[in-house]
């Protein structure tokens, strides 16, 4: 079984920095694109990053300019990093990946770790 777990977040400070990671384990053939979404209460899941093989990337509009996110291949990790933090950062913050799974069949699966809880504590 694939699994995502998820570490960082906490209590954070406006105008700090939050680094979140996420390490993909189970059978994995091939990582296709991993991630970051999130939710705060009352509102829909959003995009925050997502990074792709060739190393492209996707932002959400509410983060741009303040974030960085990085894979690591060999050990299926992402890192996420958000600068410059704002009380509309409070949310669940979820990781997301998208696989091939066997080598075998081309389909591509996605999964998402359990999320991780990010609150402003200012």
């Amino acid at each position: 079984q694939v699994q995502l777990m998820e570490s960082g977040g906490g209590l954070v400070q406006a105008g700090g920095s939050l680094l979140l990671s996420c390490d993909a384990s189970g059978s994995i053939f091939s990582i296709k694109t991993m991630g970051w979404y999130r939710q705060a209460p009352g509102k829909s899941r959003e995009l925050v990053a997502t990074i792709s093989t060739d190393s492209g990337t996707s932002f959400g509009d509410s983060v741009k300019g303040r974030i960085a996110i990085s894979r690591d291949d060999a050990r299926n990790t992402v890192n996420l990093q958000i600068n410059k933090l704002k009380p509309d950062d409070t949310a669940v913050y979820y990781c997301n990946m998208r696989a091939q799974i066997s080598w075998n069949d081309k389909r591509e699966y996605t999964y998402w770790g359990q999320g991780t809880q990010v609150t402003d504590s200012s």
